[in-house]
């Protein structure tokens, strides 16, 4: 059995609903606090025991780039007036793994962006994680349930959550034979399907381990939904042949694709930070 040890992290959308932030910078970079969600989401990766990484960038891959890159001038300034703590916060992104950068050319879906990594996987399994969910728990980071799932079957493996019936439309909907605990046999997956054919309330949320073999369900797809590649038909290509595993993993998810769970994540993140915790309660409760 091939151990998961690498992982894709798609970040090339426009971040549309961000504009106009999103015009300059990445919406991978929108901070939690003060730490940039791709961060969250890469330590979440290294957590897992993950060691390789290849991030999927659009046409503003510069800022990514630096995140994850030496800056020997503000590291000099930092060490010279002893702000350690700023110092070891700006060193820590670029020596957390082997990171690797490639840009999607042409944003034309989810299977595509994966579609480029092929290389990077060189045959080996590996995780895939949307630059749109924050996951937060206290216990094993969300992909490494996932992985610990894919090392005792051998199966592709799928984070969901149920969601209310009315939100399937914005994700997908998952089909299962049956369940054992928090895993399930699925059967099929629907990317957004009409409210009326919502069969499942399971919906995947971001997180995924693969086998090197889903690049052939990739290049088979042909457009579906907004006339686009998504990675979701492949995942059903497989589920249709008895391969896919989901787990409703334990620990919260943000959409950071929206407004209303960007502010989510910060409030929340901040309601467990112990120097900012106390003095947020009050405030809020000044607001309430």
């Amino acid at each position: 059995m091939q151990i998961v040890k690498k992982a894709v992290i798609p970040v090339a959308g426009f971040g549309t609903r961000f504009l106009p932030y999103t015009k300059a910078v990445p919406k991978a970079m929108l901070p939690v606090l003060n730490k940039p969600a791709i961060q969250i989401i890469t330590e979440e990766v290294i957590n897992s025991g993950i060691e390789e990484i290849l991030f999927v960038v659009g046409y503003k891959n510069e800022v990514i780039n630096a995140h994850f890159s030496a800056s020997e001038i503000l590291e000099n300034e930092l060490l010279q007036k002893n702000k350690i703590d700023f110092y070891n916060s700006i060193k820590y992104p670029e020596t957390m793994a082997k990171v690797t950068f490639i840009e999607q050319k042409e944003l034309n879906g989810t299977a595509k962006a994966i579609e480029v990594a092929k290389d990077f996987c060189n045959g080996e399994p590996f995780a895939v994680l949307f630059g749109d969910d924050v996951m937060y728990n206290d216990g094993r980071p969300v992909i490494g349930q996932l992985i610990d799932v894919f090392n005792k079957t051998n199966k592709t493996v799928i984070g969901c959550k149920n969601v209310k019936r009315e939100d399937v439309p914005k994700y997908a909907s998952v089909e299962f034979s049956s369940c054992e605990g928090n895993v399930y046999d699925v059967i099929k997956i629907t990317e957004k399907p009409k409210l009326e054919d919502v069969k499942s309330t399971l919906s995947p949320l971001g997180r995924y381990v693969v086998p090197f073999e889903i690049f052939d369900e990739i290049e088979k797809l042909t457009p579906s939904v907004n006339g686009e590649y998504q990675f979701t038909d492949a995942l059903d290509a497989l589920a249709r042949k008895g391969g896919v595993k989901a787990v409703d993993f334990y620990g919260t998810r943000y959409d950071m694709g929206s407004r209303l769970g960007y502010l989510k994540a910060n409030i929340e993140f901040a309601l467990r930070d112990e120097e900012l915790s106390e003095e947020l309660k009050n405030y809020l409760k000044t607001l309430i």
